[in-house]
């Protein structure tokens, strides 16, 4: 770290740059900022830069206030966007109370955490997203039904339309930042397009979710757009998720390959793939955090809301991908359930737990589902043993609330406090009246 730390300084110095942002996030995973000069940058290595803590959503009590923010100078990169007479760097932060030890608050902190223990245990988690959103006209929400750019649909070439040039720039970008992109193209809904991050270990993943969620949303606001990673901003189109494939790696070696399985995966990816289902309903509330989340499960699509594995059956939370042939590092599951509004850090932490303690309580997979689940109803579903994911965010905290895994996976703090916020949320729409009660009712009654 020390020698990192000293490239930085010198990268600092060479490039003439003039400000330095520190990022962090808040539970919530809302990106936060600090600026800093150079010359406050080798003591924020050393002692931190501290801050009050009671300003930001999920972080200090106000009986214990400041806090430090620790930049991590392996996360260090120039923002291709500054003004060229002005470069400007950018670092993640870890934050650490004022006696240096972890805060219980930082969602980096917990996943790094997480991480550090399954380490212990041999293994390193890898992760690779599918990060789905949307262009509008306006994020007014005053000025109606949100308008699309286009009208095209999966995989359509819209070459003349601004929603290709954004997605361009946004592309190119990041790859400026030193986020390698493995695909991208336009999605099935109007105006809905997808980038596709290449699988790197889950702590750097995380980071570079963050990154991509402001770099789609600032290049759309340069050209007076509006991007958003909302799950289901229009009715009767589907909705955006974020579909991520995850696989264990231990000593190089990915730990999900057997030749010798009829899926090419092996009991150390069954039994974490058993965990993830067996704990599937007490995540929910993290993974999809908002009263919206559970609109996109909803469809009978692309989003399913149901607890069951399959191999090429996209009505299950988890699918075993048909990967190309001679590549055993590519052997992974994908958990089909995340959207793109929930926090990388606390998320990934829930499916490693989950697949970890599969792995240590020698969960048994159940057998694949191989039937369209969303063509059954309840009863059908029941006679095969597969569950839904809870329905609403209510329930999904209700869920949370009884599980020892995401208490001891988040720790108390932000388990606490993740609560209290999201039933405050909840109770605050359960008073608003909605535009459907109006035109379903006030006709009528």
């Amino acid at each position: 770290m020390q020698r990192q730390q000293e490239f930085v300084l010198r990268t600092i110095e060479e490039r003439g740059v003039r400000l330095i942002r520190l990022w962090f996030t808040d539970v919530l995973g809302q990106l936060k900022s600090v600026a800093i000069t150079p010359a406050e940058l080798d003591a924020a290595f050393t002692e931190g830069v501290q801050f009050d803590g009671t300003a930001i959503d999920g972080f200090s009590r106000v009986h214990e206030s400041d806090v430090l923010a620790r930049p991590d100078a392996t996360t260090f990169d120039l923002l291709p966007w500054a003004a060229e007479e002005e470069p400007t760097g950018r670092m993640f932060c870890d934050i650490a109370n004022l006696d240096g030890s972890a805060f219980e608050g930082d969602p980096r902190q917990v996943l790094r955490r997480n991480l550090n223990s399954a380490r212990g245990g041999g293994y390193t988690l890898m992760a690779a997203p599918e990060v789905e959103f949307f262009y509008f006209a306006s994020g007014d929400p005053r000025s109606g039904a949100p308008e699309p750019l286009d009208q095209a649909s999966y995989f359509d070439l819209t070459t003349a339309d601004v929603s290709s040039d954004l997605r361009r720039r946004t592309i190119h970008m990041l790859e400026a930042m030193g986020i390698p992109v493995e695909y991208s193209f336009h999605e099935d809904s109007p105006s809905q397009h997808e980038i596709d991050l290449r699988y790197t270990e889950a702590l750097d993943m995380a980071d570079n979710i963050m990154t991509l969620r402001l770099v789609v949303k600032k290049i759309a606001m340069e050209r007076d757009t509006y991007a958003t990673f909302m799950p289901k901003p229009l009715n009767g189109v589907q909705g955006s998720g974020m579909h991520t494939h995850l696989s264990l790696f231990e000593a190089g070696t990915n730990a999900f390959h057997d030749s010798d399985d009829e899926y090419g995966i092996s009991t150390t990816a069954r039994r974490f793939t058993a965990g993830i289902l067996h704990h599937a309903r007490e995540i929910t509330a993290v993974t999809n955090q908002l009263i919206n989340s559970y609109k996109r499960f909803a469809e009978t699509s692309e989003a399913p809301p149901y607890v069951a594995w399959a191999r090429n059956n996209r009505s299950a939370i988890v699918r075993v991908p048909v990967r190309k042939m001679a590549k055993s590092e590519s052997a992974r599951i994908e958990y089909r359930a995340l959207d793109g509004t929930t926090n990388p850090y606390l998320s990934f932490s829930l499916l490693l737990n989950a697949g970890l303690r599969g792995i240590a309580e020698g969960y048994e997979l159940p057998a694949a589902t191989d039937v369209n689940l969303f063509e059954l109803d309840d009863d059908g579903r029941r006679a095969l043993g597969v569950e839904p994911l809870p329905r609403s965010l209510d329930e999904a905290l209700d869920v949370m609330e009884g599980s020892d895994l995401v208490r001891d996976t988040l720790g108390d703090h932000i388990f606490e406090w993740f609560l209290r916020n999201k039933r405050s949320e909840w109770s605050e729409f359960q008073a608003r009246v909605t535009q459907f009660e109006l035109e379903r009712y006030l006709p009528q009654w």
